[in-house]
């Protein structure tokens, strides 16, 4: 039974049958307009498409011309067309230009490079391109150049170089045009224009001339010969036309709002880039004209700016003058004051870029780009706070950050993320006494407190905890902060711990700093504050927990408000979050049933290691980096990683690791640290549990695990158990810096001891290891890794890593520093347990990387030992 779409079609193609005979394209198109459905629409298709093949059939030269035009419109519409391609051929092969025009145009929409049929064409465009009248052969070059497959550009291709020679206007530009689909497509032919290419840049005409300077510019991208060929033939050629276009009096032809054709202009710009780029005698020959075009195009028209911003792009690409790039970065500072968002937008962007060439230039439009940060266009503000992340230096660091916090208070919420961020980044990396660096935190945390990162309160913690002198200001500080900014989450975290730890500085106005005014905090006050905020944030349970343990140190501190502290935390004894629940239980019971070791129990923390902590939170940055994208291979030799490097093939890792064999999974273990600071306070989630009886997982974890610094399995368990942690978790690699004075003891008279390798060495780094036994377990051996510097620059922030195959264990203990001397003056070791679960039928194999610093620069390096002596 049909449908009811079914019967709506059958029934408009018969009314499309009745009413309409498909004659002309008019009368189709209107037929077209006319439908309400598209069931309508699909029956006049269906009805005039079966028209056409039945004129297809009979072979009716005289409607194939109309009929393809028809086909056109309908391709347009998306119906299926492949059924007339062979009349495209016909009406190519035709005489009359008419049918020729109609043919190639079809020829050109309703095919591609890649039908089979277009073979046939091959002949037809030869002649096409040999024909006497110019039209024709301007037919056949624009259909070679918009669907030319590479055996038609070999066979066609001295056809065009003829035809570049022609004096024909459009037929040089046409054949110009061409000829650069011929060098896409077979770039061995490049060095057959070349020379045609810098010929045609001293035509007059303006069309011939931009599709020569097409040309050229994809010949220097196909061939580093027509590169040099180009440098040494064309800058004399290029520097004339742009003086001559520069010059020029009015040309209607060419004018674009008072600029005499800006696309020529833009055209040789582009191209004088890449032929000065890296070559300083090209760009020396360049300096006059550029600074010319710099200084005399107009810049209150966008036809007028595009010619700016491509100079400029120019002048930063070359090898140009000083004094030329200043001039260049002063037109950008120019930009960012137009009204146009997208010329602000480019300037900023080519700004970023150029701090890299001339930063003091830059500088000098400091002002305008904070501005920019203020600017209502939410891309604008977010490019330009790049920037000026980007400026800030040591000299200016104090101005641009006083800036930027008094615009915090007054900014966009869906900016203040960003804003934050980057405020807190400038700094914590650029502060050089501690008091500015506490202010400054204050000031945000009170200001966009919600919008701090957890790592930045850590951060702040640490410094406070190393700051003694400063800690009765900072607590001081942090009171008055609470008391007006109470809702501001960080800020209640940091604070409510301060109080806790240093109440009794707070109340009895200890380490006042001179010109700091006297505060009168009574301890009842000081519980108040915290009762507030526990009331306050009640639904946030690391908050609320922070509070409590800050009351339970307050019951300490101060003993007459111990009774009221008991009540105020049995009142969380049903708080329905359990981590509440549990500490208010706890706690309660301290205060009521422990009297004797509450003082002791409840003393302030120990100074934490800031030098450690920072280490730390910097791998950890690169491990929570690393997670989501694989690192990129580099060889050994302590490569740099610029961006775009390839990621390693999978297959030669698939091999080392044995992923088909039967025995047990790599398991690497080592103790970690939580990475969450908060959580460490509070003990919440400091050790990740174990899985029982989860089977290995797939091959691409095992990758993740060899190339990315992610989680260690579970020391616990079976071989096949992997420890659960976070993503953000802090790994292996990290506690290997964990104890810095820490050695792995290999000594014992009944070891069994293997000789020596040297299992890695490169032109910077050399790796030994030595191997001991013990007899009673011949699978388990005991590796001394000692890492020797080969080079006159200490490398810094060292850490190392191992991958194994999965029938292997692998232990990490910690190194015995993070520092490897110079010149081999000391080194650093470090010891792995390895565990061979097919020791006798398997060797071991292992693939290592290690990373570390030279002078502020990341480096890293990687190979693979296969060199371990047998019978491990």
């Amino acid at each position: 039974m049909d449908t009811v779409e079914k019967i709506v079609e059958d029934f408009a193609s018969d009314i499309a049958m009745s009413s309409f005979s498909g004659t002309r394209l008019r009368d189709m198109i209107r037929a077209i307009r006319a439908c309400k459905t598209a069931a309508e629409e699909r029956a006049v298709v269906r009805c005039e498409c079966a028209a056409i093949r039945t004129a297809i059939s009979e072979n009716e030269p005289a409607l194939r011309h109309r009929n393809m035009a028809k086909l056109m419109f309908i391709h347009m519409l998306g119906y299926p067309t492949h059924f007339a391609q062979m009349e495209c051929l016909k009406l190519i092969a035709a005489a009359g230009y008419p049918e020729k025009r109609v043919g190639y145009l079809g020829l050109m929409l309703l095919l591609d490079e890649r039908q089979e049929v277009l073979m046939l064409v091959t002949n037809s465009l030869k002649q096409d391109l040999n024909h006497p009248n110019q039209f024709i052969v301007g037919l056949a070059l624009c259909a070679l150049g918009n669907i030319c497959s590479a055996e038609m550009a070999r066979d066609l291709s001295p056809e065009v170089e003829r035809l570049m020679r022609s004096r024909e206007v459009n037929t040089k530009k046409k054949a110009a045009l061409c000829s650069i689909r011929i060098v896409r497509k077979v770039p061995d032919l490049a060095e057959n224009f070349m020379a045609l290419a810098a010929s045609l840049l001293k035509e007059k005409h303006h069309g011939v001339l931009i599709s020569a300077i097409q040309l050229c510019t994809e010949l220097c991208k196909a061939s580093k010969d027509a590169l040099e060929y180009l440098r040494k033939n064309c800058i004399e050629g290029l520097v004339r036309i742009l003086r001559d276009v520069s010059n020029s009096s009015y040309a209607p032809e060419y004018d674009v709002s008072g600029i005499a054709d800006p696309f020529l202009h833009i055209r040789v710009l582009k191209l004088m880039r890449i032929l000065g780029q890296g070559d300083a005698n090209c760009s020396e020959y360049m300096n006059d004209i550029l600074a010319q075009v710099a200084t005399k195009t107009e810049s209150n028209k966008n036809a007028g700016n595009a010619i700016l911003y491509e100079c400029v792009q120019t002048i930063m690409g070359i090898e140009a003058t000083s004094g030329l790039r200043v001039l260049a970065i002063n037109i950008l500072g120019r930009f960012l004051s137009n009204r146009d968002n997208n010329i602000r937008y480019v300037a900023l962007n080519m700004l970023m870029r150029a701090i890299a060439v001339d930063a003091l230039a830059v500088q000098r439009h400091r002002t305008t780009i904070l501005e920019c940060v203020k600017d209502a266009d939410a891309s604008i503000r977010k490019r330009a706070l790049e920037l000026v992340f980007l400026l800030v230096n040591d000299t200016n660091v104090k101005p641009l950050t006083k800036e930027l916090i008094d615009y915090l208070s007054i900014a966009d919420p869906d900016f203040k993320g960003d804003l934050t961020s980057k405020i807190c980044s400038i700094v914590e990396k650029f502060s050089q006494e501690k008091l500015w660096y506490l202010d400054q935190m204050f000031k945000v945390l009170s200001l966009a407190g919600n919008h701090v990162k957890d790592d930045v309160c850590h951060a702040l913690i640490v410094v406070l905890s190393n700051a003694s002198e400063l800690q009765g200001y900072s607590v001081r500080s942090l009171y008055k902060a609470l008391q007006a900014y109470g809702k501001q989450g960080s800020l209640v975290r940091v604070a409510v711990w301060c109080i806790g730890e240093y109440g009794e500085m707070l109340v009895n106005n200890v380490g006042m700093l001179d010109g700091e005014e006297k505060i009168t905090v009574t301890e009842s006050d000081a519980v108040d504050a915290v009762e507030i905020a526990l009331n306050r944030h009640s639904a946030d349970a690391t908050t609320g927990a922070m509070c409590l343990v800050a009351l339970l140190k307050l019951s300490s501190r101060f003993p007459s408000t111990s009774e009221r502290v008991k009540q105020i935390v049995a009142r969380n004894k049903e708080n329905v979050v359990l981590e509440l629940q549990q500490r208010s239980i706890e706690f309660s019971s301290i205060i009521q049933r422990h009297q004797s070791i509450r003082s002791s129990l409840l003393e302030r923390m120990p100074v934490l290691d800031e030098a450690s902590y920072l280490v730390k939170r910097a791998t950890a940055t690169q491990a929570t980096i690393s997670a989501n994208k694989l690192a990129p291979t580099v060889a050994p030799g302590g490569l740099k990683l610029p961006n775009g490097v390839a990621k390693p093939t999978s297959a030669p890792l698939a091999d080392l690791l044995d992923l088909s064999s039967d025995g047990a999974p790599a398991s690497t273990t080592t103790s970690t640290t939580p990475n969450d600071f908060l959580q460490d306070l509070l003990g919440i989630g400091g050790v990740s549990t174990s899985t029982a009886g989860v089977p290995s997982t797939a091959s691409t974890d095992i990758l993740m695990d060899l190339l990315s610094i992610g989680s260690s399995p579970s020391q616990n368990g079976t071989p096949g158990q992997a420890e659960s942690k976070p993503v953000h978790a802090v790994p292996e690699a990290i506690d290997l810096l964990g104890s810095l004075s820490s050695t792995t003891s290999v000594s014992g008279p009944e070891k069994t001891v293997h000789p020596s390798i040297t299992a890695f060495q490169s032109t910077t780094l050399k790796i030994t290891f030595d191997f001991k036994r013990q007899p009673g377990n011949a699978r388990e051996t005991t590796i001394h890794a000692t890492f020797t510097n080969l080079t006159s620059c200490t490398y810094t922030d060292f850490i190392f890593q191992a991958a194994v195959p999965k029938f292997i264990q692998l232990k990490l203990d910690p190194a015995s520093g993070n520092t490897v001397p110079a010149n081999g003056n000391g080194s650093v070791t470090q010891g792995l347990n390895v565990t061979n679960n097919q020791q006798g039928q398997k060797p071991l194999a292992m693939r290592i990387r290690m990373s570390y610093k030279v002078n502020g620069e990341d480096r890293l390096e990687q190979g693979q030992v296969n060199n371990f002596p047998s019978g491990l």
